[in-house]
């Protein structure tokens, strides 16, 4: 995994503190901790429903000190911005090939020295969808790490980390368990969201 703004020394302790005293003052919330034993996890994102999730998950994940790295179209690391896009902990997915980013994805978990949280939205637009795609799942399951179901609701201003779901291979059984548990939350554009 490629240097980000989260493991360079000084920028990720003052930003810390940044992100602590700007979400206390925009009024949001930051709840949970990352166990231990999920030092490598996927993180969910969901929902995401708007560009504004963006920065609210990279102040949260300052918060909760993480190692975050998160997936994103192609045409957001493009120049000028793709060097940026990278260090915050950017990993470029093109949607137009068929590339295998489920193990690609797994591997790279399993052979990272150290801690990494991979953040991947089920939805994989803020966009309206009607289904959710399941690559957080086989990354998950493949790499056999577990999943740490990360949360924002913009209507109680609350983000954080909830429940940690181990996947047992029975995706149908497992996805019914794991939207139940994203029904309680909207993100800003709430009618993009479904948990169905």
């Amino acid at each position: 995994m490629h240097r980000t703004i989260f493991t360079t020394p000084g920028i990720s302790t003052l930003l810390r503190g940044f992100s602590l005293a700007w979400l206390k003052l925009a009024g949001w919330r930051v709840e949970g901790e990352l166990p231990s034993r999920c030092q490598k996890c996927v993180l969910i994102a969901a929902p995401h429903t708007s560009n504004w999730d963006l920065p609210y998950t990279l102040f949260t994940a300052f918060s909760l000190r993480l190692n975050l790295y998160w997936m994103g179209k192609a045409s957001i690391f493009r120049w000028p911005f793709g060097g940026l896009m990278r260090w915050l902990g950017g990993i470029a997915v093109n949607r137009d090939q068929s590339t295998n980013m489920v193990a690609a994805s797994a591997a790279a978990l399993k052979a990272a020295d150290g801690p990494v949280q991979l953040t991947v939205p089920p939805e994989g637009t803020r966009s309206k969808t009607r289904y959710w795609k399941t690559g957080f799942y086989w990354i998950a399951h493949t790499a056999q790490v577990p999943i740490v179901m990360a949360y924002m609701d913009y209507p109680s201003k609350r983000a954080g980390l909830g429940p940690v779901f181990t996947p047992t291979g029975d995706i149908e059984a497992d996805m019914v368990e794991i939207k139940r548990y994203y029904a309680q939350f909207k993100g800003k554009n709430s009618d993009q969201f479904t948990h169905e």
